[in-house]
């Protein structure tokens, strides 16, 4: 089911994500980690911030592992890299052990960095029916509604086989790395993190399932568990 949750500002809907995070890290079994992976884009650095400067106390870091949903096939101290999004945003001020990092090496060679990834996290995160699933996903909407970098002329990504692959953002054509609908809809939980009013007729149209919805990825974002949850604060969500 859709748990949607609509927050008057973006400060709110952070510390509402900050809390459900903190939740996660406080619940894992003593030996275990919880795995996440997170999200580039405005909305997760603003969240990111959020937790980096309010929330970072209330979090168990030695209990979570970071991993990426997706990547710019950049090396990781490009302005456009989603690793040093998260390093200059999030973990600038917490406990992050460099041994819970698992960045998408976005200076690889596409193809082969997605394989490379794929095997990493078969190899670290537990399975579900024989696909590895993380704790929780992180993912943004863009106005175009694509969702990790699973653009519409690559929604077919959700029905892939392979766990991350290869892609590129059809308007400007850089090359991507994503993960894939088969572990995202694999996933323990799935947040879409979504604010600002450009993204209002996007999060009306797939929530309302007006037409020509389904070539939306975001609208594939169906996870198994049934632990969806859409935050958006009031601009997202003026058309619903």
């Amino acid at each position: 089911m859709n748990n949607i949750h609509v927050f008057p500002t973006i400060d709110e809907l952070s510390a509402f994500f900050a809390q459900k995070l903190a939740e996660l890290s406080h619940s894992v079994p003593e030996g275990k980690q919880a795995s996440i992976a997170l999200s580039g884009g405005s909305t997760p650095k603003g969240i990111f911030q959020y937790i980096s400067q309010y929330a970072a106390d209330s979090i168990h870091w030695d209990n979570i592992r970071l991993f990426w949903g997706d990547e710019r096939c950049v090396p990781p101290e490009h302005e456009e890299s989603n690793y040093k999004m998260t390093l200059d945003n999030l973990m600038v001020n917490i406990p992050l052990e460099s041994s819970n990092i698992f960045r998408i090496k976005g200076e690889n060679a596409p193809m082969e960095e997605a394989e490379r990834y794929s095997s990493l996290v078969t190899g670290l995160l537990p399975k579900h029916k024989d696909t590895p699933a993380f704790d929780m996903v992180l993912l943004g909407l863009g106005e175009d509604g694509h969702t990790a970098s699973i653009f519409p002329p690559d929604i077919n990504l959700f029905d892939s086989k392979s766990l991350f692959a290869a892609t590129q953002n059809p308007y400007t054509g850089q090359k991507r790395i994503t993960a894939t609908g088969r572990i995202i809809n694999n996933a323990r939980s799935v947040f879409l993190l979504v604010t600002g009013s450009s993204k209002a007729e996007m999060v009306a149209r797939i929530l309302k399932k007006q037409e020509g919805y389904e070539k939306l990825p975001a609208s594939r974002v169906m996870p198994e568990s049934k632990n969806l949850f859409w935050l958006l604060d009031g601009q997202a969500a003026e058309l619903l």
